[in-house]
């Protein structure tokens, strides 16, 4: 899928631009910041708690989306599983269409917002989201998205948004890590079943 894309008036020069591949990468590097505890050891001794098997791979949850200008991109606060408050800047705005064959999944227009801690660095594009699978087949923590775009991204550029690549943070798996929970802005009232599940 593709999303339409949208920025602050000043975020164009701080953020990564379109992947036109849809990769839509999510990094295996550690996060600099201080808010996930996060080490590059420690995402690869994970790495045998996560499968291919706990992916649903749904070609039908790649979209794409239009980014949109957002004028009022105020700092957002998001409460973590330790119970702490961290703060992101909300950095662009992904307006995305679903429209599914499956009768039992909802269709419809929606948007989901992406942050950093540092705009203008290396920092992937954040984008944690619960959805209505949350706490049923996947982490009732919520899912990540981390997008690494190889271009500045402007107002009504298109982005892949390959939900197949969404994971689940440390926390659904280690209660030592400290992770950042999706803010309501970014609670989508649909079930994406693709992406990282829990047994």
């Amino acid at each position: 899928m593709t999303a339409t894309v949208s920025l602050p008036d000043d975020a164009a020069a701080r953020t990564g631009g379109d992947r036109e591949d849809d990769t839509a990468a999510r990094t295996e590097g550690d996060r600099e910041d201080d808010t996930a505890a996060r080490t590059e050891g420690d995402r690869e001794d994970d790495t045998a708690a996560r499968t291919e098997g706990d992916r649903e791979d749904d070609t039908a949850a790649r979209t794409e989306g239009d980014r949109e200008d957002d004028t009022e991109a105020d700092p957002v606060t998001m409460d973590t599983t330790a119970g702490r408050v961290v703060r992101y800047l909300r950095v662009a705005t992904f307006s995305f269409e679903l429209e599914r064959e499956d009768d039992d999944l909802t269709d419809g227009t929606f948007d989901l917002h992406a942050y950093q801690q540092r705009p203008g660095s290396d920092e992937p594009l954040f984008v944690p989201f619960r959805d209505k699978t949350t706490g049923q087949q996947t982490y009732e923590g919520g899912r990540y998205m981390e997008l690494a775009p190889e271009r500045d991204l402007e107002d009504g550029d298109e982005i892949v948004l390959d939900f197949n690549l969404a994971y689940s943070p440390f926390c659904a798996y280690s209660e030592t890590f400290d992770c950042p929970l999706p803010p309501e802005e970014n609670w989508l009232d649909v079930a994406i079943p693709a992406g990282e599940k829990v047994e």
